[in-house]
């Protein structure tokens, strides 16, 4: 089961019985505790849910599970991500080749290039891509892989022909977290490694990741602070995350 499932697997859980043990839960989903502990902080920290004494229970803040549940995870922040998508797209140019990850912050990205001319937009985004397709100057490249259950993402590095035959421009990605250590890291192994293999084939790699995401670290590192040339966040930034990075152009994308 991959981290994506567990979580909502979760979610659908304390919708039921509004809480969950983790030792009872760790048998169920055939999982360690340690794995459940680091997705329920995951889950906390996205106001989600709250943490007890061996398992946790429904969040008590503005954002319900229920909300969760039963909508995508792009309504999350959605306020900044949608601004950060739109600094995003002063960054792209006519005739530009260009790697889409399939974040919902990116898909932000995607909605603001719709209207663009002739650009060439490789993703494994499903939802991203059949955006993009709605224009029809814009050549749209969809890797393969495998399609995450109940997502619209395809994950693996069967992809990795089409990715090794493309030298792009710009490589657009989020994350689960950026730390000035681990750089961008992931829920999922595959998606991490996908990362890597568009990085390694884009001139330059932009992160779009909002507040909630600095300082925060996931399972599996993706991209390297060494290789991002951009950061785009919004202006509820902690002043002091920013002040630790080096070497990478920082943008502040102001929401309304």
């Amino acid at each position: 089961m991959f981290a994506s499932q567990r979580r909502d697997k979760i979610m659908e859980l304390l919708q039921q019985h509004k809480q969950i043990v983790v030792k009872e839960l760790a048998v169920q989903l055939q999982v360690s505790e340690g794995t459940l502990r680091t997705d329920l902080r995951m889950l906390e920290e996205e106001g989600i849910l709250e943490r007890t004494h061996g398992g946790a229970v429904l969040a008590r803040s503005k954002v319900t599970s229920k909300e969760y549940y039963h909508s995508t995870r792009s309504e999350l922040n959605h306020k900044e991500k949608l601004a950060i998508g739109q600094q995003a797209v002063s960054l792209v140019s006519r005739g530009q080749c260009i790697l889409l990850d399939a974040s919902t912050t990116v898909l932000e990205l995607a909605k603001g290039l719709v209207h663009h001319d002739y650009l060439t937009v490789v993703t494994n985004g499903l939802e991203a891509a059949m955006v993009l397709n709605q224009n029809p100057r814009i050549n749209v490249i969809l890797i393969g892989g495998v399609l995450r259950a109940g997502s619209r993402t395809i994950e693996g590095v069967l992809g990795r022909g089409i990715l090794e035959g493309i030298h792009a421009d710009l490589f657009f990605t989020s994350a689960e977290g950026l730390s000035i250590e681990e750089g961008m890291t992931d829920f999922s192994l595959y998606e991490a490694e996908l990362k890597k293999l568009m990085t390694a084939n884009a001139h330059q790699t932009i992160a779009l990741v909002d507040h909630t995401k600095l300082g925060r670290r996931s399972i599996a590192s993706s991209v390297q602070m060494k290789d991002i040339h951009t950061l785009i966040t919004d202006s509820s930034a902690s002043k002091e995350f920013l002040g630790k990075i080096r070497g990478t152009e920082i943008r502040i994308a102001a929401t309304i």
